[in-house]
């Protein structure tokens, strides 16, 4: 099979051409694993941090990608809960123990034996990938495959972080960075919350204009002032600096919800800048997100074809898989970037 395989960490100031496209085997399904022939496949910042070694895989050749859609082409001889044929998907989490404290209270995003997707395991940036029957969901037939793939990862991990950040209905929300997870957020929002406004920081006035286009009460720079102080706020940016702006922007008792596996060096020394009484005082919060449950892609597949949201989307193939990667680190975004194997 075809498959964009990452051979070791690299950086894109030097390579901007890390994946290689190679021939390999098609993976043989376990007795409770079901072998997906791909069909579609999101590209996530994930990847980047992945690439650059800020959250490395453990061994290589790895082959990325963590929002899969196709169908099941074979099935182990234990498995019950799909058929040949079906439609399903796979995100972040590939794999968790099981029986720990946190995966037995449906919290497997926090277990010690968690695996995700493309890092521990091979992921969807090929032709075939194999996940357990526990690990798959099915797509709701709303969604065509390229629609689907974002709702994966980047629709399931701003469904967790719209929840932690406790919003009510009325209370405003700001979104800083304004790529494939926040643009769903925006929209789970407007449905959620009808009588919220949402304000985004955006460095580009591209992005800018996208947010007003969905909806946004008000968009600006990273360092810019809101016209109302928010009641949350969530980062989905690999920087520092939004962080420390976005804390002076918090109404008393806001919380901050960090969206990201792994934060940049580059600007590290802007948290310098934090001067108690305005980015922390009157009990402002400060909460991480760390990857996702299962309950999280379940809960969040079944309200996006409620309602139903569907996210901007711009296509590449496979072989393309160097050119997404090097628009997303070079933060040429509107929406999500989705592979197509066909």
């Amino acid at each position: 099979m075809k498959a964009m395989v990452l051979k070791g960490i690299s950086s894109f100031r030097e390579n901007k051409t890390p994946l290689a496209l190679v021939d390999m085997p098609e993976p043989v399904p376990g007795e409770k694993e079901i072998l997906i022939k791909v069909s579609a496949c999101g590209v996530c910042h994930t990847e980047l941090d992945e690439i650059e070694g800020r959250t490395p895989p453990p061994a290589f050749p790895i082959i990325l990608g963590h929002q899969v859609v196709g169908k099941v082409a074979a099935i182990g001889r234990r498995v019950t809960k799909f058929r040949t044929g079906e439609r399903v998907g796979v995100g972040w989490i590939f794999s968790a123990c099981g029986h720990c404290s946190a995966c037995l209270e449906g919290n497997e995003n926090v277990c010690e034996e968690f695996r995700g997707t493309g890092r521990d395991a091979n992921g969807g940036y090929a032709r075939f990938m194999t996940v357990s029957q526990d690990f798959a969901y099915p797509i709701p037939d709303i969604f065509s495959d390229v629609e689907a793939a974002p709702l994966l990862c980047a629709g399931a991990i701003g469904y967790r972080s719209l929840r932690l950040a406790n919003m009510k209905n009325g209370q405003n929300l700001g979104l800083t960075g304004f790529g494939a997870s926040a643009h769903l957020v925006l929209k789970m929002v407007r449905h959620k919350y009808p009588d919220s406004g949402v304000s985004v920081f955006a460095r580009s006035e591209k992005e800018q204009a996208f947010a007003r286009e969905l909806g946004a009460v008000w968009a600006g720079n990273t360092e810019d002032e809101p016209p109302e102080k928010l009641h949350a706020i969530i980062d989905t940016t690999p920087a520092w600096k939004p962080i420390v702006e976005a804390m002076k922007n918090l109404e008393s008792g806001g919380r901050l919800v960090i969206n990201a596996i792994r934060k940049e060096e580059t600007d590290k020394d802007y948290l310098l800048k934090i001067n108690y009484p305005t980015h922390l005082w009157l009990e402002k919060e400060i909460k991480s997100v760390a990857n996702v449950a299962r309950r999280d892609i379940s809960e969040f597949l079944q309200l996006a074809a409620d309602i139903p949201i569907k996210p901007e989307v711009q296509e590449f193939s496979l072989e393309e898989a160097n050119d997404a990667l090097v628009e997303l680190k070079e933060a040429r975004i509107r929406g999500a970037k989705v592979l197509r194997m066909d």
